[in-house]
């Protein structure tokens, strides 16, 4: 007689102990919308959405491996290319896509100092955090999309969520937050 084993993600080990592999994509962002240009930490916003959940587009998480392991072709998602997009778009996200799907669109570059990243070896060191404040003057219309792009047109998307958010106005100024983790 043969014994057979056989051990597989989420396989038992010896006496009860299990092995997992628990990486996992995550996304938590924020809107905050505030009355006129001021946006600063004493000023507060008339309405926040809070939520999580985006989709990762195959090109995004190319240009991710790419980079990891040491490749320059595909442009960095950093302070210098990192941009948040928004759109009117209503189409479903599919992971093919390379752009937000609206007729609407402006991407813009971060605010100072984003993207933020702590590096390390704890579980802070899993979040980058992205965020661009649309002025009174920027991206006034509908908001039924964003993604995170590494150009202001052309480029990588690295995700994207459909959902209304409202639609911003020449009164309004809108703070776009975005951290992203993988643990």
């Amino acid at each position: 007689m043969r014994d057979n084993a056989r051990l597989t993600e989420g396989s038992h080990l010896a006496a009860g102990v299990g092995r997992h592999d628990t990486g996992r994509w995550r996304c938590h962002w924020n809107l905050e919308k505030f009355h006129g240009d001021d946006t600063s930490p004493a000023a507060t916003p008339f309405e926040v959405i809070e939520r999580e959940g985006n989709l990762l587009m195959y090109g995004g998480v190319a240009a991710l491996w790419h980079r990891l392991i040491g490749g320059s072709t595909v442009t960095a998602f950093d302070a210098a290319n990192a941009r948040i997009g928004v759109g009117d778009g209503v189409a479903a996200v599919d992971p093919l896509q390379t752009d937000l799907q609206g007729t609407n669109t402006v991407r813009k570059g971060m605010d100072a100092t984003y993207p933020q990243h702590t590096d390390g070896v704890d579980a802070t060191a899993v979040v980058v955090t992205f965020r661009v404040t649309f002025s009174t003057a920027e991206a006034n219309f509908v908001w039924n999309e964003w993604g995170i792009f590494n150009a202001a047109s052309g480029g990588r998307m690295l995700n994207r969520k459909v959902e209304s958010l409202g639609e911003k106005t020449s009164a309004a100024s809108w703070v776009f937050t975005v951290q992203l983790s993988l643990a």
